[in-house]
């Protein structure tokens, strides 16, 4: 496959990019209004236990959030697809554009006042990400803000171009990890509980890797774009190994299901993902 044919049109991505800056923005200002506020929680079902997972809460605020995002969408691009993470309805199934979206992205942090999460957005184009917009609530600006991209494009922060600052002196760097491993005799590990945080900070160039065993795509959509315009590297684990990711759509075979992708997937400076994927040859 010719991977130059996916990309819409420079002017079409703008107009994208901008519009999923003012999604994640929306998103960060509801969030910051309800933190430390009384809201509902509810838990998600284990499907293996037949009984919740008390690992995967759901706030209203999450509701609340995709629901506006959803209306905004459904004004400014009717005719396109949207993958949201509490709501299983998809407007235009089959179109080039799919929105993915994650109204808070680390609701197990939100929900107990612990202030590390973020709101995702991320656009595909035939399986291809193509532009990204995450609202993070921490940053190398030391404050919350959207780290914003599109194809091709520069890193930005709040509208600015943000160009990672790499400190020669420092000799360990960090890796975004859940546990230590093989890992520790290259990097310190953090985990901060929310992917698409852990992708702006990659992009950000605060984190050195980072490697997610198996993400949904509303998770890493955005960020992938994100790290490719801070000229960082993204492979996934398929079937042959690791290889160098350009769609969510190469992970199937026949028809294709968005919704149902999760895969392992490590981000970063080039040869930080090289010795991280060596870590993990069986992902």
């Amino acid at each position: 496959m010719n991977q130059a044919v996916a990309t819409p049109a420079r002017n079409a991505l703008h107009r994208i990019e901008e519009v999923a800056v003012e999604l994640a923005t929306l998103a960060g200002a509801e969030i910051v209004q309800t933190l430390g506020g009384i809201f509902s929680v509810r838990y998600k079902p284990d499907m293996g236990r037949q009984t919740i997972n008390l690992q995967d809460p759901v706030s209203e605020v999450d509701g609340r959030i995709e629901q506006l995002i959803r209306s905004r969408l459904g004004v400014e691009f009717p005719d396109h697809d949207i993958i949201g993470e509490e709501m299983a309805n998809r407007p235009a199934r089959a179109q080039d554009f799919v929105w993915a979206v994650d109204p808070i992205d680390g609701t197990m942090n939100f929900v107990n006042g612990f202030p590390i999460f973020a709101a995702s957005i991320g656009v595909l184009y035939r399986g291809r990400p193509v532009a990204g917009a995450v609202w993070s609530s921490i940053s190398h600006a030391l404050r919350p803000g959207v780290y914003h991209a599109s194809a091709n494009g520069p890193l930005r922060f709040e509208g600015e171009n943000t160009t990672p600052t790499v400190n020669p002196a420092v000799r360990r760097k960090l890796a975004g990890l859940p546990h230590s491993g093989p890992e520790e005799e290259f990097w310190d590990f953090r985990k901060t509980g929310s992917a698409a945080v852990e992708c702006a900070l990659v992009a950000a160039g605060l984190l050195e890797v980072a490697h997610f065993a198996a993400p949904n795509i509303w998770d890493v959509a955005g960020g992938i774009v994100l790290v490719r315009a801070a000229g960082g590297a993204v492979q996934r684990f398929g079937g042959t190994g690791w290889a160098p990711m350009h769609s969510f759509e190469d992970d199937f075979a026949g028809d294709v299901d968005l919704r149902r992708w999760r895969n392992a997937v490590v981000i970063g400076r080039s040869a930080a993902v090289a010795k991280m994927c060596s870590l993990h040859p069986t992902r």
